[in-house]
């Protein structure tokens, strides 16, 4: 062979590679992006059943009833009696849907009601539902069904229960109407803006909505249940710092319209609530002899009567978190004492510590984690004396669900007992309130979530992981016997898809001792010869922990890997659902959580020969956010693509409350320290920053002020800043944000140029519309 022919042989052979080589390898075409799309949260639904029950207990019996749905979309209405082991339909659903086509003037499909939800009224002969922000009643006898009044004409009054009075709120005062006869009574006439009654601080979102810096608000009216009393408050914002935000594209006009909010920053000057008292009967105002309250974000604080009618309790917290008081007020005097409380160094985590009453108010039991680990303890009422700590041990309760007066025990759910399982799955125990006679009631290995019946003789078991599509079971609370199977998963469908099981994975934090658990997500084409990108999905939020640990919540993570990648999540160090130590490494150190990403990552790939540990990216919203961009800014070798979405990217500009507790309080220098604003010089990969203009929790400041420091360090970057659009993925441009997630992944991830302006599709799911 001649060297003429060798190279025209050479040269037929490349060619030849060349065509074939893309056709194997593709990844990121525009047949992945249609897979992505199928497995979107509205469309994957026609593809699996997760089994779940959200069982509906009917008033004080033991009988509940659930909406049963199904892969077209369908749903049906059922009842349980779980004392006579029988389940049925709650009603005709072709009767009812007849009947209200007639009344609405309008067909409804028997499979498909126009409502999800429903009580049963007058001893269960009728239905009360509500459709549209209108109240419907249909007799289960006749099927007649009858329109009601709106659900929404009184929503800006608290009415009392007895239905006599209605409190509400104009001109910044306090006013109660007599309901039957029309009567108007104004209790106060001193308020003014900033120091008005009954008023929650309002957010952004109902000012756009009113598109009004002062938006109408159900009153904070806390009623006696005889309605003979309510409690409320005054809260004083005048001196507190605000945001203003700019809507670009409002809709009812071209000039962009602008929101002023109650927003006070770390250190400083906060929102003060003082707690009153009006006795309606009586025409008396008592104030709560209590310092006022601190307000840390917006809302109020919030109160619950004794069935006395003559006291009520409610929680308060020094600011920083670092105390917790449970207190009761005598409602004629004002007095107050403190029940209970909870007090630590660093911080009592509002998420992690509960209160509940029981035994006619006489007793108290409080999780605490006080001994290194979150735990239940009994408190005397009376006395204020604790009694005992009811559960111990290295692990850590997660709910409390039930406590049986009758019987003497409580419920609750836990994680990390059970030997040989991933810790945070939960299981359901009960204790007795000596402290003795510890049961495990869901023993199978998987997470578990529960509805106890109101006289805690059965349960409704929901149970799956994420390697398990489970079900439901109804169950006996005194030792976990099963009464009866009630749904089951069905995945037939989606396994025809070729889809895979995420996998756990179990490594170490950057310490090389501590376990940390994760879990990865492969496309349903998954090829093992391939190498693969990894797309690491985080939030690093102090206040829980987010790695999917049951078979529903897990599928969100599936149409990302579709595209041609391999994702990931992870829980390290800093987060709740473990010690009490684990969970304070991110104090004063919010920024310093992600080496246990890195570490694990690298152990992954370490064992998996398909992930590709030099291209790897990263994306989150809100803390996530944060935390997407501070690991390409603190890991620049390491991640080379990240997508940020409103992320709080400078304790110093976010909200109180939540950095004063998880980064600390006072405001140190550690505050500037973790700012990503900071950190802005390291950029070395491709970053994303996506922020709304009307983001109601993490206002755009925060995006804008690390823009300009990228800017001032000479960095390229790309942004994108959407109008009408709160926090995360929202409004009408959420499927074109998502596209262009997509995009930016497999262009600068892949490295492939992804299909043009790809217009994704997806149902709406029940009840939310379009996403």
């Amino acid at each position: 062979m001649n060297g003429a022919s060798i190279v025209r042989r050479v040269g037929f052979v490349l060619v030849c590679l060349c065509l074939v080589v893309p056709a194997a390898n593709a990844q990121g075409t525009v047949e992945d992006y249609q897979r992505a799309e199928r497995f979107l949260p509205g469309n994957a639904r026609h593809l699996y059943t997760s089994g779940d029950v959200m069982a509906h207990w009917i008033e004080k019996s033991d009988r509940f009833w659930y909406r049963r749905t199904n892969l077209k979309g369908g749903s049906e209405f059922i009842v349980v009696d779980a004392a006579k082991n029988t389940s049925e339909p709650a009603f005709d659903h072709s009767r009812l849907a007849e009947s209200l086509s007639r009344a609405m003037k309008q067909h409804q499909d028997a499979e498909k009601l126009p409502f999800e939800s429903f009580e049963y009224v007058d001893d269960a002969k009728k239905i009360r539902f509500e459709v549209e922000d209108v109240q419907w009643t249909c007799d289960l006898g006749s099927y007649d069904c009858k329109r009601g009044e709106s659900t929404t004409a009184n929503q800006y009054e608290s009415r009392s229960p007895d239905g006599r009075w209605a409190a509400y709120v104009e001109n910044y005062n306090l006013y109660l109407r007599d309901i039957s006869t029309g009567t108007v009574l104004q209790l106060t006439r001193d308020g003014e803006p900033g120091w008005d009654y009954a008023t929650p601080i309002p957010s952004l979102r109902p000012m756009v909505a009113q598109q009004t810096e002062h938006p109408k608000e159900r009153p904070a009216v806390f009623w006696s249940p005889d309605s003979s009393k309510f409690v409320t408050y005054r809260i004083d914002s005048r001196n507190a710092g605000r945001f203003t935000t700019l809507q670009f594209v409002p809709s009812n006009q071209m000039r962009p319209k602008a929101y002023t909010v109650v927003y006070p920053l770390p250190g400083e000057v906060l929102p003060k609530a003082a707690p009153i008292v009006f006795d309606v009967r009586a025409s008396t105002r008592v104030d709560v002899k209590t310092p006022p309250l601190d307000i840390a974000f917006q809302g109020g604080p919030f109160f619950d009567w004794f069935p006395d009618n003559k006291r009520f309790h409610y929680e308060t917290e020094e600011r920083g978190w670092k105390e917790v008081e449970l207190r009761e007020v005598d409602a004629q005097t004002g007095e107050q004492k403190v029940l209970a409380s909870e007090a630590a160094e660093k911080y009592v985590d509002p998420g992690e510590t509960w209160f509940r009453l029981f035994d006619k108010d006489s007793q108290l039991i409080m999780s605490s984690e006080r001994d290194g680990w979150n735990h239940l303890y009994l408190y005397n009422v009376k006395t204020g004396a604790l009694e005992r700590q009811l559960t111990k041990g290295d692990w850590v309760v997660r709910q409390l669900v039930s406590i049986d007066d009758k019987n003497r025990r409580v419920y609750f759910l836990a994680g990390g007992r059970e030997k040989g399982e991933d810790p945070y799955l939960t299981h359901l125990y009960s204790i007795g309130l000596d402290g003795t006679g510890l049961e495990l009631l869901t023993p199978d290995n998987a997470n578990h979530t529960v509805s106890i019946s109101p006289d805690n003789e059965y349960f409704v078991d929901n149970y799956s992981r994420v390697d398990l599509p489970g079900g439901s079971v109804l169950r006996r609370t005194r030792d976990g016997s099963k009464v009866r199977d009630l749904e089951q998963a069905d995945v037939t469908e989606l396994l025809k898809t070729g889809w895979k099981f995420p996998e756990p994975f179990e490594g170490k934090a950057g310490d090389g001792t501590t376990n940390l658990y994760g879990l990865i997500w492969k496309p349903s084409n998954f090829d093992a010869s391939k190498k693969y990108p990894i797309v690491e999905q985080v939030y690093t939020g102090p206040q829980g922990f987010f790695t999917p640990k049951t078979f529903g919540s897990a599928m969100r993570l599936q149409s990302m890997a579709e595209l041609g990648f391999v994702v990931v999540m992870v829980d390290g160090r800093g987060t709740t659902g473990r010690s009490r130590a684990f969970h304070e490494f991110s104090y004063h150190n919010l920024g310093g959580s992600f080496a246990d990403h890195v570490e694990m990552i690298k152990q992954m790939a370490a064992k998996n020969s398909y992930m590709d540990i030099a291209r790897v990216g990263i994306y989150g919203t809100s803390a996530g956010g944060y935390g997407a961009a501070h690991a390409i800014l603190q890991f620049p070798d390491f991640y080379k693509v990240c997508e940020s979405i409103s992320g709080d990217h400078d304790p110093r500009l976010d909200k109180a409350w939540w950095n004063e507790v998880y980064q600390g309080y006072p405001v140190g220098d550690d505050y500037a320290e973790q700012s990503n604003v900071t950190l802005a010089g390291h950029l070395q990969g491709h970053l994303l920053l996506v922020h709304g203009d009307i983001d109601d929790n993490v206002h755009p400041v925060e995006t804008m002020r690390l823009a300009d420091a990228l800017m001032k360090a000479n960095k390229s970057f790309d942004m994108l800043f959407v109008p009408n659009m709160y926090h995360g993925e929202s409004g009408e441009h959420a499927h074109y944000l998502v596209r262009r997630r997509w995009d930016y992944f497999v262009q600068y991830l892949l490295g492939v140029t992804p299909p043009a302006n790809f217009d994704i599709k997806e149902e709406p799911l029940p009840g939310f519309g379009r996403r």
